[in-house]
């Protein structure tokens, strides 16, 4: 790979991150731009959840297992990420499709269990509502968002890469080509720019004429204070997704990828915490603390934009909204086409070009 390419990082998400601390140890010499520091915009709201469960086409699957597997090499060649493969019990879905889920996805490889209400119960006993039918991913996991991205761009500066904040004015274009970005007024020159920017890609995007079909659909979290520990994993249960983080905070949404905030987001937010607080054995003296809304960003289609940029040269896209999941592929997939001219097969389906067709 070159040591010579110059590339910049719009964006210190987790996706931006990971793209950064690939590239910078692959030799390129990297400038991360982000004008919300080291975490980005959506990631301090995600549930992290690492998966690849229900609602995946096969070659969506592939990818997101690949990607699991890549959170294993990451956590190798930088030991401390703070990982966990906690295990998945999942029973958010009628019984039928959730039977349909397992048998599909079990026929790819995937390594589901069925269980019934004493199972469930061991693999989390402070469940005070327990499902007759549940699945249980032993091998899904968290990677706590903001200090996994914090862990990566330090490491990526550590290697030489430059972080810069401040706010992105817009592409520089020579010829149809990028050649650099303006960053609160100071243009700064690259070989490529890569947008990895999450809700704010498409306006970047828009100043090199490149349309991003993407939504940003609001997600609400709610937070509890830190508490001692009632669960074990991630309990995946009807209108009801929560998981327990590192410092010891239950975190819950209505959906994994949060719920709607309605009209009075804290009045929503006060109503799933009293919901989670219910449902957990042990939980009298849990607090809540705060809610985020985090803007998901979510091409237009569901699935990840991840490719170079149609008619304009120097440009890279990294959108998509399992940014958890999917970061250390799109991390090393992207460097190797940045640096190569390497795509991988896995990644064939998730051009922007699609879109034109």
């Amino acid at each position: 790979m070159s040591s010579a390419k110059q590339v910049i990082v719009i964006g210190a998400g987790i996706i931006g991150a990971s793209i950064a601390w690939h590239l910078t140890k692959a030799g390129a010499g990297v400038t991360v731009v982000s004008e919300s520091g080291a975490g980005g915009v959506a990631t301090p709201n995600s549930f992290a959840w690492i998966n690849a469960s229900w609602g995946n086409p096969e070659t969506y699957f592939r990818l997101r297992i690949r990607a699991m597997a890549e959170w294993k090499r990451l956590a190798h060649d930088l030991p401390g990420l703070p990982l966990a493969w906690c295990g998945g019990l999942c029973w958010d879905l009628r019984a039928d499709r959730l039977e349909a889920y397992a048998a599909e996805h079990s026929s790819w490889g995937y390594g589901i269990e069925r269980v019934g209400r004493e199972q469930s119960a061991r693999i989390e006993p402070n469940l005070a509502e327990l499902p007759d039918f549940a699945l249980y991913v032993a091998e899904e996991g968290v990677a706590e968002p903001v200090a996994t991205a914090k862990a990566l761009l330090a490491d990526a500066e550590r290697r030489g890469a430059r972080i810069v904040a401040g706010t992105v004015d817009g592409l520089t274009l020579s010829d149809g080509k990028v050649t650099g970005v303006g960053v609160s007024g100071v243009a700064i020159a690259a070989d490529e720019v890569v947008i990895a920017a999450g809700a704010g890609a498409a306006a970047i995007a828009s100043t090199a004429g490149v349309k991003l079909p993407i939504e940003t659909p609001p997600g609400l979290i709610v937070h509890s204070r830190p508490y001692r520990k009632l669960l074990n994993g991630l309990v995946l249960a009807e209108k009801l997704h929560m998981r327990q983080t590192a410092e010891g905070r239950i975190i819950a949404g209505s959906d994994f990828g949060g719920g709607d905030p309605g009209e009075n987001p804290e009045a929503t937010a006060r109503e799933l915490f009293a919901a989670m607080k219910a449902v957990l054995r042990g939980a009298d003296g849990l607090e809540f603390d705060f809610h985020t809304v985090g803007y998901r960003p979510t091409p237009v289609d569901g699935f990840p934009i991840v490719s170079r940029a149609d008619g304009v040269g120097g440009l890279y896209l990294a959108v998509t909204h399992s940014g958890i999941t999917l970061a250390p592929a799109i991390g090393l997939f992207a460097t190797r086409e940045i640096l190569d001219g390497e795509r991988d097969a896995l990644l064939v389906p998730y051009a922007l070009s699609r879109f034109a067709q």
